[in-house]
């Protein structure tokens, strides 16, 4: 059977400061400048989830969409919509939620949730129309 790639793509918006509590307002400023802001700041987040599997032969899916979505959903999406990831997200708890980190968080969620002959590909994270980042697993 072929192997396809499948990808859902998600919203959700939420607030986060990015800070590293061992430095100065000052340095975080600096390295940071104003994701740093004491007051929050907030994206418009889109996540792409790409999946990876054989077609089924009945159905010509890889994996049903609507399974796709919710299990981002409800790993993930309820969790961080309309939220501050600083303070209302337990699983990135003492994490400086930057992209990054985000995104390598959301992957750890995702993965152990798909059918085992399902494997998770690509996540690409966008904060902005400009900025994106890109993750493939470890």
């Amino acid at each position: 059977m072929p192997r396809v790639h499948l990808t859902r793509r998600v919203h959700f918006s939420a607030a986060h400061r990015l800070h590293h509590p061992d430095w100065s307002d000052e340095r975080n400023r600096e390295v940071f400048g104003d994701c740093s802001n004491p007051n929050w700041h907030g994206h418009n987040y889109e996540l792409d989830v790409t999946v990876e599997g054989e077609l089924d032969p009945e159905t010509g899916y890889v994996l049903d969409l609507k399974a796709l979505k919710q299990v981002v959903e409800d790993l993930v999406i309820q969790d961080v919509d309309h939220r501050n990831l600083n303070l209302d997200v337990d699983w990135l708890d003492g994490t400086n939620p930057t992209t990054e980190n985000l995104v390598v968080a959301i992957w750890e969620r995702i993965r152990p949730a798909l059918p085992p002959d399902i494997q998770l590909k690509r996540l690409v994270l966008w904060e902005t129309p400009r900025n994106r980042v890109e993750y493939e697993g470890r």
